[in-house]
C-alpha cells in the first residue's frame, strides 16, 4: 500500500510538470481503486489537494499549501467544464483583472446561470452569482498561469455592477471602481452591450453614475440609448425613500442616493 501511495503522488508530481492542476476521479482510476479511494483522501488531508466540488480535485503546489488553495483562476474554467456550467468572472474579480480595485474582494465573483453553493477551500472563497440570461454577456478569454478563463468585458462589468451592488462592496465602492473602470470603455461597445440587456434599470443607473464620474463619452453613449425609449421614472435605489426628491430627467431616475467616489 504504502508503494501505490508513493506511486500516486508521484502521478500528481507528473500532472504538475506537465502544467495540469485538476483532475477527476475518473482520471485518477488508472492509479487503482484502492489508491483512488484512500490516496486521495491522504493527500487531501496533507493538503496537496482540494476537492472544491465532487470528483473534482486540484493540486495545490506546495507555494499555496499555507494559504490552503492555489488561486482560483488556476482552476475555474476546468471546473466549470467539468460541471458543465457556462460561466464567467465578473463584478469586482473582472474588474481587478482590469487593474481596478479600490476595495479588494474577499472572493472570487463568478457569475453562472443556475444558483451554486459557494467554495470555500482554506482562505479561497469563490462565490456563484446568478444570470439566467448568461448567454447574451459580452465576454472575452483571458489567459491564466494554467490556460484560459472566460471574463467579462470592461463594459459587462459595469453593467452587472448595477445589478449586483451588494456584491461589490456597495453603492459608493462601485461609484469609485467606475470611475477607473470608465477609462477603458469604448462608448460603441457600451451602447451595442445595453442593447443586450435584459432590463432598463441598470442601464440608467450606470448613465447616471457615469454623468457622477465625468465620464462624458460613455454617458453620451447611453443617453442616445435611452432618449428614444418611453421609461418610466424609478428609484435610483429601491429600498430607500423616494417621496419629495429631486429626478433625472435625463436618466429617468429618482435621485434618492448620493455618492461619495474615491
Amino acid at each position: 500500500m504504502w508503494r501505490k501511495r508513493n506511486a500516486f503522488v508521484e502521478w500528481l508530481g507528473q500532472l504538475q510538470a506537465s502544467g495540469r492542476y485538476t483532475f477527476t476521479r475518473e482520471d485518477a482510476k488508472g492509479e487503482g481503486p484502492d489508491v483512488e479511494r484512500k490516496a486521495i483522501w491522504r493527500a487531501q488531508r496533507a493538503g496537496l489537494l482540494i476537492q472544491p466540488r465532487s470528483g473534482f480535485f486540484v493540486i495545490v503546489p506546495a507555494e499555496y499549501r499555507a494559504v490552503g488553495a492555489p488561486p482560483a483562476p488556476w482552476f475555474i474554467d476546468d471546473l466549470m467544464r467539468h460541471r458543465e456550467v457556462a460561466y464567467y468572472v465578473g463584478l469586482l474579480s473582472a474588474a481587478a483583472l482590469y487593474g481596478v480595485s479600490p476595495q479588494a474582494a474577499q472572493e472570487f465573483q463568478v457569475v453562472v446561470p443556475r444558483a451554486m453553493r459557494p467554495i470555500r477551500a482554506g482562505r479561497l472563497r469563490i462565490r456563484f452569482l446568478m444570470r439566467s440570461d448568461i448567454s447574451s454577456a459580452a465576454t472575452v478569454e483571458r489567459p491564466t498561469p494554467t490556460g484560459k478563463m472566460v471574463v467579462s468585458t470592461p463594459e459587462q462589468t459595469a453593467l452587472d455592477l448595477m445589478q449586483y451592488p451588494h456584491a461589490a462592496g456597495g453603492w459608493d465602492n462601485v461609484a469609485s471602481v467606475l470611475a477607473d473602470l470608465a477609462q477603458q470603455f469604448d462608448p460603441e461597445v457600451l451602447a451595442r452591450t445595453a442593447d443586450k440587456a435584459a432590463h432598463p434599470r441598470p442601464i440608467q443607473r450606470l448613465g447616471h453614475l457615469l454623468d457622477v464620474v465625468h465620464a462624458e463619452a460613455s454617458a453620451r453613449a447611453l443617453a442616445d440609448w435611452v432618449a428614444p425609449r418611453a421609461l418610466p421614472y424609478v428609484p435610483f435605489e429601491p429600498s430607500a425613500p423616494s417621496a419629495g426628491v429631486p429626478r433625472d430627467q435625463r436618466w429617468h431616475l429618482i435621485l434618492n442616493r448620493a455618492f461619495e467616489v474615491e
